[in-house]
């Protein structure tokens, strides 16, 4: 049983799938791991670290999608290297189920099993898979780093003989796990932290790390049985606006997180709310990618509005590709020894096992 990862286009994504650790593990589970030349190397990453754990490089990509039984990438495979999978493989990644439906139902009609990870079910047992928490996780982290590095004031408080430099201000708007993240990062840092969401069981975690909750009247409705927000009513959106309006005129550094999977971001902080925030304030939106929170978000930008700087980038990860990569290299792991027979030497497709249900797109 052969497991094999080709390389992604590196101008979109860093990332990759397989670490020698990683790689030592499959072997140590009795799988053989083919690896393209170079795969590593900008990363600094060399074969030789591959080789020595005992997995096999191959100069032909070609080779190793047509010798593979299962391949693990980050996002969807080009055509040209899609269209080398066969009847029986399996390909397994974060492959973006609701904007490439059309490309996944052309392998399903090949009968190739077609694994997509952001739609892992949140249970205790994939904890240990799931990709979208470990890699929100460094993107809250990141997107504090980004714009603290862009703030053009200090960020904790000091007391110096020369007056007092009061604390910045931070605003973490949705506090899933990149929203945790952020709080948690801003405030060693040394920052007041304010945070917002629509799920009132966020409010607890805020706080223990440190943050003041913002309370909207009818948060406690809006969340769904996997733990994700909801699209707010619009009654919540009046009421989460005026309360946002006063607050960011006081604030110096928003952090936006508020993401529906496979949704447009909704668009949270308007333009009026903007205009009254004070200049040299940064807005970092970590929804870029799919439109952002606010109306002038640009993906790998920085729009400059009323001296606000708002930004957000197509993939932030790529600015921490070795961490991410670990971690995400773990998760796939994890989900593999799951799909994986050892005794039979196979991949089982267990529809009665949550997780391999939920991922397997049929």
């Amino acid at each position: 049983m052969i497991i094999a990862s080709v390389s992604e286009n590196q101008n979109l994504e860093k990332r990759i799938s397989i670490t020698p650790e990683i790689a030592k593990k499959y072997i140590s589970l009795g799988l053989e791991v083919l690896l393209p030349l170079g795969y590593g190397n900008h990363l600094g990453i060399k074969d030789k670290e591959y080789e020595k754990v005992g997995t096999k490089i191959l100069k032909d990509e070609k080779e190793i999608i047509s010798s593979a039984n299962i391949i693990v990438q980050l996002s969807f495979p080009n055509d040209d290297k899609i269209s080398l999978i066969k009847e029986s493989q399996t390909l397994v990644g974060v492959l973006d189920s609701y904007n490439n439906e059309e490309r996944i139902k052309a392998l399903v009609k090949k009968k190739i099993n077609v694994f997509s990870l952001e739609l892992l079910p949140r249970i205790t047992r994939a904890q240990s898979m799931d990709i979208l928490s470990s890699q929100a996780n460094l993107a809250g982290y990141k997107a504090v780093i980004e714009s603290f590095a862009n703030f053009e004031k200090a960020i904790p408080m000091m007391m110096t003989a020369a007056g007092t430099i009061p604390a910045a201000k931070v605003l973490v708007v949705g506090a899933g796990v990149a929203g945790l993240q952020a709080i948690a990062t801003a405030k060693r840092m040394g920052a007041i932290v304010f945070a917002t969401d629509v799920r009132m069981a966020s409010k607890e975690q805020v706080e223990s790390l440190g943050g003041k909750f913002l309370t909207v009247e009818g948060a406690e409705n809006l969340e769904t049985e996997g733990g994700y927000a909801k699209e707010a009513s619009e009654d919540f959106k009046k009421k989460q606006e005026e309360l946002l309006g006063e607050t960011l005129k006081k604030i110096d550094i928003v952090i936006c997180t508020a993401l529906i999977p496979g949704r447009k971001a909704p668009i949270i902080i308007k333009d009026t709310m903007i205009q009254n925030m004070q200049p040299g304030s940064i807005i970092y939106d970590l929804a870029a990618i799919q439109g952002g929170n606010t109306a002038f978000t640009s993906a790998d930008k920085i729009v400059d509005k009323n001296g606000v700087k708002i930004m957000g980038e197509s993939n932030i990860l790529n600015k921490l590709p070795i961490s991410s990569s670990n971690l995400y290299a773990k998760n796939v792991f994890n989900f593999v020894s799951n799909l994986y027979d050892k005794e039979k030497n196979k991949i089982n497709i267990n529809l009665e096992d949550e997780i391999i249900e939920k991922t397997l797109i049929k």
